[in-house]
């Protein structure tokens, strides 16, 4: 059997309802790796909330999180690690903008560290509840450039913000979350899944008609149309559901993900 590069999102796509990986789907994925299948995970989530579900899985292949703004391996030192990053004045340039427009909050992170202005009074479980003095957002703790820099601020002030941001720092690419949450996140220009995604599969030497990738959302929309080929989820929204080359029958709730793989690879 050729090799294929499994590229999984996790999000309403691995993780079930619950944001668990039922013990289905880890069967499936590991008989997928043992027949000598790259099963890789492609997530929006920074490192410190995804790789316990890396290490559920047994994995020992390379991740991209961040949406494509890291690619490593977890625990390990590895010749092919990138990092993308955006200026750290930008992030300064945020914190200014919050005088004036009614940004709920500012987190910058990158592979080991995060900082934000306040705690989020979202219960979105991406950010912690607390922090620490090390941990607030500002010119003398963040002295490095961050991958990725998240503004939560209302859908009608995200136009403005993008605008005035990309005057200034036009090789960034701006990203607006899917789903109940308002943020917008920035990350360096042309980073995305596909990107990351293409980045393992030509440092494996796999061809890209041997990619399957599996997604729900917006920000998989990449990935999914230009890998071999790009599943979406029963429950992925519309626009990933027309560029995909197949849907799969379940939802991730119903372990669909592992019901459809489990079929494609005959494992």
């Amino acid at each position: 059997m050729t090799q294929k590069l499994i590229a999984l999102d996790l999000d309403g796509t691995t993780l079930n309802n619950q944001s668990k990986i039922t013990p289905k789907t880890v069967d499936v994925l590991q008989r997928a790796a043992k027949a000598g299948n790259m099963v890789a995970i492609a997530t929006g989530r920074p490192n410190r909330i995804s790789e316990n579900y890396y290490f559920q899985l047994g994995l020992n292949t390379p991740m991209v999180n961040f949406n494509g703004g890291l690619i490593h391996i977890p625990n390990h030192t590895w010749a092919g690690e990138k990092s993308s990053t955006i200026p750290r004045d930008l992030v300064f340039d945020v914190l200014k903008l919050k005088q004036d427009l009614p940004i709920r909050m500012v987190a910058a992170e990158g592979k080991n560290f995060l900082y934000a202005d306040q705690i989020a009074d979202l219960d979105i479980g991406f950010f912690p509840n607390s922090l620490t003095k090390d941990q607030i957002l500002n010119q003398q703790s963040l002295k490095t450039d961050p991958t990725s820099l998240t503004i939560f601020v209302d859908n009608q002030d995200q136009d403005y913000i993008k605008q005035e941001l990309l005057k200034k720092y036009p090789n960034i690419e701006l990203n607006s979350w899917g789903g109940e949450v308002n943020a917008l996140e920035v990350v360096h220009q042309g980073i995305n899944k596909y990107t990351g995604v293409e980045y393992l599969a030509d440092y494996f030497k796999i061809p890209s008609k041997d990619i399957i990738a599996f997604g729900d959302e917006v920000n998989d929309l990449e990935m999914l149309t230009h890998v071999g080929w790009g599943v979406a989820m029963a429950n992925a929204v519309d626009k990933v559901k027309a560029v995909a080359n197949d849907v799969t029958t379940l939802p991730n709730s119903q372990d669909g993900l592992a019901d459809y793989l489990e079929k494609y690879l005959a494992v």
